[in-house]
């Protein structure tokens, strides 16, 4: 986990950030407040929300599905990159944290496109697939619990449209994936995620070094 991309030191990093970032103040005072969470660690960096920004609208997304909410941030970014009547569904378990993220939402304004819905993402995906909605997302964004990122995506490229893009979360995990003496279950979890999307012929691939590490999965048509 990382707010900040890995393998960049931090004169670089700083010079990447006054180069490009151009964080609006919603964001930053989000960002700001969970930098004092206990959990800070499992926020997003703000380079890679302002590039999940910029990948939102090349595609084109009006509706988004997120799993994995934590204090809103990536929530926030993507919704003030959403259209007027863009929909967000965003999918988490807990209410202490998420309420951190409703406060932020409605004060950026954005509160009416995002709907959150607070159970197991697992469910919440089935529940959308069997009301009709498969192949009607165009953009999904993956950071929860490792184990269980395989069943999530799995379900998201059900809900995703043809051509659209799945951005999954901290697939370098701080280099751990890459060291074969690490073995803990969520190592174990993304590095075996990792060699499956890698054979995944449904979809064009890229693993990109921001944050944690990102993966860009579109589903081909």
């Amino acid at each position: 986990m990382s707010r900040k991309s890995i393998g960049l030191e931090e004169r670089l990093y700083q010079y990447l950030l006054g180069a490009s970032l151009r964080e609006p103040p919603s964001l930053a005072k989000l960002r700001e407040e969970t930098a004092a969470h206990p959990h800070a660690g499992m926020q997003i960096s703000p380079e890679q929300a302002q590039f999940m920004q910029l990948l939102v609208k090349l595609t084109g997304a009006r509706r988004v599905v997120e799993v994995g909410v934590f204090t809103g941030y990536s929530s926030l970014a993507m919704a003030l990159a959403l259209p007027d009547d863009g929909h967000l569904l965003a999918c988490d378990v807990s209410e202490e944290y998420t309420a951190i993220a409703r406060r932020h939402w409605a004060a950026a304004g954005v509160a009416s496109r995002i709907e959150l819905v607070l159970a197991p993402a697992r469910e919440t995906l089935e529940a959308r697939i069997a009301a009709g909605e498969a192949g009607h997302y165009d953009f999904a964004f993956i950071d929860a619990d490792k184990t269980g990122y395989h069943d999530y995506y799995e379900r998201l490229l059900r809900l995703l449209r043809p051509g659209g893009l799945i951005a999954v979360d901290n697939t370098l995990w701080d280099g751990a994936v890459a060291d074969p003496a690490e073995n803990s279950p969520d190592t174990v979890a993304l590095r075996e995620f990792n060699a499956r999307l890698h054979r995944d012929e449904r979809v064009d691939l890229s693993l990109v070094p921001i944050g944690d590490g990102l993966t860009l999965a579109r589903k081909r048509p």
